[in-house]
């Protein structure tokens, strides 16, 4: 391995865990600091933070391999997330910020919950925490996993943990980085590296498609069009060999938007409800020049391949493997960078809101009411290490797909919170027994629908993806519950 690529490597691991130490003496103090930042977040930093937080090593993996695979008919994914990601800045970001203040002050979901349906308080916020550590820790091993890809990939054989493959110290060292800037610094320090980070993915996502086509072996548009042709005409197709089913499973991952804590929580975290607008428009711009990035890097990255007589086993490697091939060993670190900031800045989000409702709606709510501030960040800290190990233990399989299990968790929270979310936002007459029943639906329905495999095949048809059932289900399961009892007056206007 290049001394140049560790020497990038190297600093961008000082810098992450250089933040966490500024973190620690910043903003640690208290509960509400260690887990929202004191709700200081600049529209800067809180957009870049979601989109980082957001994207995953699924950005930089999981996208790119799916274009190289099947071609453009994979993007109406990012489509889909695009549409979804502007109208949850627009919807439920504003009257997010508003609301967590204006009930009780909660800094956690499920706390918001419980403040704003009094009635059914305990049942909503311990429901809501366990299906958040849940779905977290099959969402957080989806990162562990791609960090476990990115060491098998380019540095086989290079470091050597106790004679553990590849893959493992991969995933142990990319869990490690992580749990120290995460531990130490809390939510200001996950939010300030998320925002470092997402500068990093843009940038990385900007330079590897310009070098794939016109740098040495590129051959610009035309050749990599022509290239592509050859190998399949449908590549360049938005809609060959789509279903309709195939499409509306595609662009409905917009839906899990309103229902992703580790996004919506930037949200209640931004210092002022007149920064949000200034957010939304930073945080989609910097989401459409990656996806597009992301799109160019699988789609010219296979063209580059074929050309070349590139051999790529796992499409989802693409981008390590053009990494490795193409630039100078600094720049192969950067990018190298580029994809562990990818994961990292979501796998840290996650950790941080799976602990806080650990912490705040277990540990606080049953076992310490009286716990003092100090105790609190110490038990959020010992949390945050205690689902890294259980996501370390689910992502052991190194054969697992980043994009099966994003997918999976991403449907669970877009079904259990999506429709709860908005309806509790913007629907007065939501109360807390239909908010139960929302939850508990859409969960359940998201679980049945994977072990039935009707999320791989449908009545003989190609699968319908799980949160479309999902998000239905808990849609109409709140507006009939709701509707079916008594209004508890639980909604309280708020000017937005």
């Amino acid at each position: 391995m290049a001394i140049g690529v560790w020497i990038s490597l190297i600093a961008y691991f000082v810098l992450m865990i250089g933040i966490g130490v500024y973190a620690m003496r910043t903003s640690t103090s208290t509960s509400e600091d260690y887990m929202l930042g004191g709700r200081t977040l600049s529209p800067q930093v809180a957009a870049l933070s979601a989109g980082a937080s957001d994207m995953s090593g699924w950005l930089l993996l999981g996208l790119p391999g799916a274009l190289f695979a099947s071609g453009l008919g994979s993007a109406w994914i990012g489509i889909g997330l695009f549409v979804g990601a502007f109208f949850n800045w627009l919807l439920v970001a504003p009257r997010l910020r508003e609301q967590t203040v204006h009930y009780g002050n909660a800094i956690t979901i499920p706390a918001f919950l419980a403040n704003r349906f009094p009635t059914r308080a305990l049942s909503l916020r311990t429901i809501s925490a366990i299906v958040i550590v849940i779905f977290f820790a099959v969402y957080t091993a989806s990162g562990l996993v791609a960090g476990g890809k990115l060491f098998q990939s380019a540095f086989a054989g290079v470091i050597d943990i106790g004679g553990l493959s590849d893959y493992a110290t991969g995933v142990i060292i990319t869990l490690g980085v992580v749990l120290v800037y995460t531990v130490v610094g809390g939510f200001l320090a996950v939010s300030l590296t998320d925002f470092v980070q997402g500068c990093i993915m843009m940038l990385a996502l900007v330079i590897m498609p310009a070098v794939v086509l016109f740098g040495e072996g590129g051959g610009g548009f035309s050749q990599a069009s022509q290239t592509l042709n050859e190998v399949d005409p449908t590549l360049f197709s938005w809609t060959a060999g789509l279903t309709f089913i195939g499409w509306l499973s595609a662009v409905t991952w917009g839906l899990g938007y309103f229902g992703q804590p580790h996004i919506i929580v930037r949200f209640m975290a931004i210092r002022s409800l007149k920064d949000v607008p200034i957010a939304r428009n930073i945080g989609m711009s910097w989401m459409l020049i990656s996806l597009i990035g992301a799109i160019s890097v699988g789609l010219f990255g296979r063209a580059y391949a074929v050309r070349n007589g590139l051999e790529v086993a796992d499409p989802e490697t693409i981008f390590i493997v053009l990494a490795n091939l193409l630039f100078h060993p600094l720049i192969t670190g950067f990018l190298y960078a580029a994809l562990l900031a990818a994961v990292m800045s979501t796998i840290s989000s996650q950790l941080l809101v799976a602990s806080s409702s650990l912490t705040e709606d277990f540990y606080r709510l049953f076992l310490r009411k009286q716990a003092t501030e100090k105790e609190t960040v110490r038990v959020g800290r010992l949390s945050v290490v205690a689902v890294g190990i259980v996501a370390a233990i689910i992502a052991s399989d190194p054969g697992s797909q980043v994009l099966g299990l994003v997918s999976n968790a991403w449907a669970g929270f877009g079904a259990a919170f999506g429709p709860l979310i908005l309806l509790s936002l913007m629907w007065s007459r939501t109360n807390g027994t239909g908010a139960i029943a929302g939850m508990v639906v859409g969960a359940l329905t998201v679980i049945v629908w994977i072990a039935l495999g009707w999320n791989a095949s449908f009545l003989g048809g190609p699968g319908v993806y799980e949160i479309i059932p999902g998000f239905i289900a808990a849609l109409i399961a709140i507006i009939v519950v709701s509707r079916a009892t008594a209004d508890a007056g639980e909604y309280k206007q708020v000017d937005t």
